[in-house]
């Protein structure tokens, strides 16, 4: 004999609307957020200003920083003229095109500067750039 239960059976089901609406909200909040991500690939250098500055690094260039003391600098990773020398021959044989970008902090000596451009033109680089970040406007 089967005894029936006064309260009804419901089968159990899931609720999906409110796991997609979930899933908008975090496929939202990362895409906000990777909008305001950098890819930071040198050391902290306070760059000086030029009105004319726009951003145009791409993924297959090489950032180069001068520290206020002259020290070059590779992905945040000091390195010498010498092993510079090495790095970019090798990298351009690969790429004749690729693009150095230099940025060096407001306090660099010009002369350091210099240097470091100098020598990586005598590399054999032709796509050199200076990094600034553009001037506040008033």
């Amino acid at each position: 004999m089967k005894i029936v239960s006064p309260i009804a059976q419901h089968k159990a089901r899931i609720e999906v609307i409110p796991l997609i609406d979930i899933m908008f909200f975090l496929l939202a909040s990362f895409m906000m957020v990777s909008l305001t991500m950098t890819k930071q690939r040198t050391i902290e250098v306070n760059l000086p200003g030029a009105a004319t500055s726009q951003s145009n690094l791409k993924p297959d260039s090489i950032t180069l920083a001068v520290d206020a003391r002259g020290g070059v600098f590779l992905e945040k990773e000091n390195i010498t003229l010498e092993q510079l020398d090495v790095m970019l021959k090798e990298k351009l044989a690969v790429n004749k095109d690729l693009p150095v970008y230099i940025s060096g902090d407001a306090e660099t000596p010009h002369g350091a500067m210099v240097a470091v451009l100098d020598y990586v033109r005598r590399c054999g680089v032709t796509k050199v750039a200076f990094n600034v970040k553009p001037l506040e406007k008033l």
